[in-house]
């Protein structure tokens, strides 16, 4: 057995993940094709599966659906555990890229980055099993599904005990930044992201004639007044200084010029930072919908589906993984950013776990690849496959230290 000094250590991960990299191309193109929708990913998980299987790691599958666990064990394996989460799942957008591995499945995407996710895990994972002799302690691989969608399948694989057997003492993820070039990483210790939960709004009333308003009750204009009142609970409820969003995307009205309709639907989210006000905001939400319905004559059913909490980064950690991403890329090439308003279900895990989530640069101007996430034309410089595996499995090597 050879043992490497901790410089020897990153040179050697980054050559490996080097050596990988035509490998890592073909697994994220694979995965970029054949997009699964959340709680569908079977072929997904299948070719997770037999790469964990052709790289000698154990595992096991159908965890929280479609998840996946590896294990490798260091020496000394009970020592410490530290896990390495990836999400799988697809969104329901038709891709508009003109490359040769555009997805193949018809209104099916990979716009959000976790096939670049699953394809870093994997590479990390490789190099991790290469150089297990290096560490003590045991390194988890969690290959989640349903990120994309509620309950959010972390929360359906920690009740499969993802988080025991072994007992996971610190958690890391990555999550794709196309605004970041290629080669830079990005994080923010604290609470990083907010909570989300999905807002289903019916508004009744009494269809007629366009012409003859006075003998309908027009839920088109209760609506209307109901999205305008409901942006007082951010501007006139809400602490200033706590970020709150409630935005409503979803208006459908099927009447026409000269026909006021029974109902209007409506959607929308409601993101925050602290559970208290997010609580009493949804009773708000519910007060303040009724209250207009009823003054205008109508009605309206409401359901708020509770969705993923705020992502809270352990702070020691987060720090620890800075001063570990400057060492591995550099210090120009390690930022921190502000709190983001979107939510991740890797939430789950940072509020039962220490944990870090942190940004993969994967833009690059001058070659045009600046689309957002959950665009039909996202798309990434795969440079970015090279890092996210390398510093992965950096982190998770000195983490278990």
């Amino acid at each position: 057995m050879v043992k490497f000094s901790i410089m020897e250590l990153k040179d050697k991960i980054k050559k490996i993940a080097e050596a990988n990299y035509d490998e890592l191309i073909a697994i994220r193109r694979q995965l970029h094709e054949y997009p699964e929708l959340s709680f569908e990913e079977t072929e997904t998980s299948k070719f997770i599966s037999q790469k964990l299987t052709d790289y000698s790691i154990e595992h096991t599958t159908g965890i929280g659906g479609h998840g996946i666990v590896g294990l490798i064990k260091g020496k000394n394996p009970e020592k410490k555990t530290v896990a390495l989460r990836a999400d799988m799942d697809a969104l329901p957008i038709q891709e508009k890229n003109n490359v040769p591995y555009a997805s193949k499945n018809a209104g099916v995407m990979h716009a959000c980055g976790h096939d670049v996710h699953t394809t870093s895990l994997l590479g990390a994972a490789k190099i991790l099993n290469e150089l297990k002799d290096e560490f003590e302690g045991t390194i988890k691989l969690i290959f989640q599904p349903a990120e994309e969608r509620l309950p959010g399948g972390a929360s359906l694989m920690i009740k499969e005990n993802v988080l025991k057997n072994p007992e996971v003492n610190q958690i890391i993820g990555q999550h794709v930044l196309p605004q970041l070039e290629t080669g830079k990483v990005a994080f923010r210790a604290g609470i990083a992201m907010a909570s989300c939960d999905e807002i289903y709004i019916t508004v009744k009333g009494k269809g007629g004639h366009g012409a003859i308003p006075h003998l309908a009750v027009d839920p088109i204009m209760i609506a209307s007044h109901m999205v305008i009142a409901l942006q007082q609970i951010v501007s006139r409820n809400a602490n200033p200084t706590l970020p709150t969003v409630l935005t409503i995307g979803k208006f459908i009205a099927n009447g026409s010029t000269n026909i006021i309709p029974d109902e209007v639907y409506l959607e929308g989210t409601l993101r925050t930072f602290d559970e208290a006000w997010r609580t009493i905001a949804k009773e708000k939400i519910v007060e303040i919908c009724n209250a207009v319905a009823q003054g205008f004559g109508g009605t309206c059913d409401i359901t708020i589906e509770h969705g993923y909490p705020f992502l809270k980064n352990d702070e020691s950690l987060t720090t620890n993984s800075i001063g570990l991403a400057r060492e591995y890329l550099g210090e120009n090439n390690v930022e921190e950013i502000p709190a983001r308003m979107t939510a991740e279900d890797f939430s789950y895990y940072s509020q039962l776990v220490p944990a870090c989530f942190y940004r993969l640069g994967t833009g690059n101007k001058e070659k045009g690849i600046t689309s957002a996430i959950h665009t039909p034309t996202f798309d990434i410089d795969e440079h970015a496959l090279k890092v996210g595996a390398g510093l992965m499995a950096w982190i998770a090597i000195n983490t278990l230290k």
